[in-house]
């Protein structure tokens, strides 16, 4: 009643024709700046806000436009591989080092900031407190990062997989019913002479993740077909039951390997931002027309 003041008829009716703001479930934000309900309102509320404001994004782009609801309905989970004390393969730039884990983090942000754009529920599995979305060309090594919704990464290799994996299953129920997909993003690590597209695995008894996984290399494929027509693109599809993401998390899981950090030509696509958001555009996409084909 406090947000619609002098919108309602006799007897307080709602009246044809007139927007009404829903307050949020819970607009409190955690320690990350991100109010773990998700990080957004209610769809109503983006209609009428246009605007959200997202602190996680960083300074830069915490202002988020709501473009449209293509996506609503969606939930996504989105794990960028390693972080906190591990910062996974680790690629010789010139003088620099180039850490899996960061880059692996910048798409993954770029990707949940796009996805909210077209009105769908995102969950950033793995989060920086102080990161946001970075345009530099060589993104400094740090060892901050916590979990969903702020905990802290333990050094163990299985221990982090498990903090993670449980984080989603425990969001998967909650969200029971609905459409959700869940991605674990990586940068490989080859060696320094082989350069390698990205590419996708799922697991071997999930047809929706196989499909998803299909959707997302499908867009790729166009995409390098009229932006490099004169190369072909390597990246496939693969089942890879065993990795412990895939083979535990509850919803359809997609494990994408953006690339190799130790080879140079995959380097340069790392270190320029565009190519970082253009990576990130083409999983939406990829995504857009999964949930649009159900």
């Amino acid at each position: 009643m406090e947000l619609n003041k002098e919108r309602f008829g006799k007897d307080n009716g709602l009246i044809a024709g007139k927007e009404y703001v829903l307050p949020a479930a819970s607009s409190a934000p955690d320690k990350t700046g991100v109010s773990p309900e998700y990080k957004a309102a209610e769809p109503e509320k983006k209609l009428a806000a246009r605007v959200l404001t997202m602190p996680l994004f960083g300074e830069k782009y915490e202002r988020v436009e709501i473009k449209s609801q293509k996506l609503q309905g969606a939930v996504y989970y989105l794990s960028a591989g390693h972080g906190g004390p591990d910062p996974g393969a680790v690629g010789k730039y010139g003088s620099n080092d180039l850490a899996e884990d960061e880059y692996a983090y910048d798409v993954t942000i770029r990707l949940a900031r796009v996805l909210m754009e077209h009105g769908a529920t995102v969950y950033m599995i793995l989060q920086d407190p102080d990161d946001g979305i970075r345009d530099e060309g060589v993104l400094k090594m740090d060892w901050d990062e916590v979990a969903y919704p702020n905990k802290k990464v333990p050094l163990n290799h299985s221990a982090r997989l498990r903090q993670r994996t449980e984080a989603v299953n425990s969001l998967y129920s909650k969200h029971k019913g609905a459409y959700q997909r869940m991605l674990s993003i990586h940068v490989d690590s080859r060696s320094e002479s082989q350069n390698i597209d990205v590419f996708f695995y799922h697991h071997e008894n999930s047809r929706d993740g196989e499909q998803l996984a299909k959707n997302i290399h499908q867009t790729f494929t166009s995409k390098y077909r009229r932006y490099q027509p004169n190369r072909d693109y390597s990246g496939n599809v693969s089942q890879r039951s065993s990795l412990y993401v895939i083979k535990y998390s509850h919803p359809p899981t997609v494990f994408i390997e953006l690339g190799n950090i130790r080879n140079d030509k995959d380097q340069r696509r790392f270190v320029i931002a565009d190519n970082r958001q253009a990576l990130a555009n083409w999983i939406y996409e990829g995504l857009l027309s999964d949930y649009t084909s159900k």
